[in-house]
């Protein structure tokens, strides 16, 4: 079984401090959802507020359509993985996964073959008699994930439970989650400072900043159509340009600054009068040489190329002294130019966003 989760205008105060601000989102039974954002955010307080560990200053928590207002942690039908694990270290890999039924009153025999069932869902055959310490950080990481489901949960809350292993191990194991995720149908709800995980893993992220959720949706809309300048620098790289629109229409329109005027297309709830800037991904970047027939061109000139293993990023100055980048595919028989070349960058205008600029922008920039 698995359950849905509502927050209806929840706002949770400490003292003067607002760490949610009037957050409202549905998660449906069995969906992967991610609450994505910087340090401070108000994820984590929304996932208390969840468990049942804090209650909200204002708003209800509905699991499963009832309020969970006066309900404590043990009542809920909820399961949390911490980033630090917490497995006891002095028992073994079984009594830690059935620790939960145990103080339910399970007898020896049911918690074990509980354990083992439990043990070949994750994966991890065959060390039922070892303890932590002897297991690796990924092995780890599956008994926690075991342990939380032996008590069968409707909703596993996960706060950034992958932040302290190394990065090979972090890939593997959000596949892991996934898939043990899809096999159990338990709904998931995963806190993470990380794009990646968040994208990898989830069917939908919510974006968060300054306590409020500045847009959810499926990742590849999240990536690919940002609601605004903080979800566009938040979640992936991007070339920044500070200008004004100049004109509009149908969609379109043609932005102004100091190293040109270029057609870009325009985001959510942008009109001429908007605070807004045009938002430009490095993968969209190409080279025309010293071409100037393309709609939208910057000559600059390479300062740096990075190579990151199946591509590089190539790093640049406009005229203006700005900083560009460019991302481009790992191709000996087409390699990036090099430093000290002067060249022009080209870029689409379906690819050129302008996005409204919001408080939330602002604050980032400031951190």
């Amino acid at each position: 079984m698995s359950a849905s989760v509502e927050l209806r205008s929840v706002t949770m105060d400490f003292g003067k401090y607002r760490a949610v601000d009037n957050v409202s989102v549905k998660i449906n039974p069995g969906e992967f959802f991610s609450f994505l954002g910087p340090s401070g955010c108000g994820k984590t307080t929304i996932l208390r507020m969840v468990s049942g560990f804090i209650e909200p200053t204002a708003g209800q928590v509905l699991i499963g359509d009832q309020d969970m207002r006066g309900i404590g942690p043990n009542k809920r039908p909820t399961a949390m993985i911490f980033q630090n694990l917490a497995l006891f270290p002095l028992m073994t890999v079984w009594e830690n996964i059935s620790f939960g039924l145990e103080v339910r009153g399970v007898d020896k025999t049911t918690r074990r073959a509980k354990a083992e069932e439990l043990l070949k869902l994750v994966e991890l055959p065959g060390v039922a008699d070892r303890f932590p310490s002897q297991l690796s950080g990924g092995q780890r990481q599956r008994v926690a994930i075991a342990r939380a489901l032996a008590v069968e949960p409707q909703l596993m809350l996960l706060d950034e439970p992958l932040s302290a292993l190394d990065l090979k191990l972090r890939q593997h194991m959000r596949a892991e989650l996934r898939a043990i995720q899809k096999r159990t149908n338990v709904t998931f709800i995963y806190i993470t400072h990380d794009q990646g995980e968040a994208l990898a893993m989830s069917d939908r992220v919510a974006v968060m900043s300054r306590g409020q959720i500045q847009q959810v949706d499926v990742p590849q809309k999240i990536y690919n159509t940002p609601a605004n300048g903080f979800v566009a620098s938040f979640v992936g790289e991007n070339n920044k340009f500070t200008g004004e629109l100049t004109s509009v229409s149908d969609g379109a329109g043609k932005f102004k600054t100091d190293v040109g005027e270029f057609t870009v297309t325009l985001g959510q709830g942008v009109s001429k009068e908007s605070k807004c800037r045009l938002y430009v991904r490095p993968e969209h970047i190409g080279f025309a040489g010293k071409s100037k027939s393309h709609v939208n061109a910057i000559p600059v000139t390479v300062e740096d190329v990075s190579f990151e293993g199946n591509f590089a990023v190539v790093l640049m100055r406009d005229k203006a002294g700005r900083r560009r980048s460019a991302e481009v595919r790992n191709d000996p028989m087409n390699p990036p130019p090099q430093p000290g070349t002067s060249t022009t960058i080209t870029f689409d205008p379906d690819k050129a966003l302008v996005l409204l600029d919001s408080e939330a922008v602002a604050y980032a920039e400031r951190d």
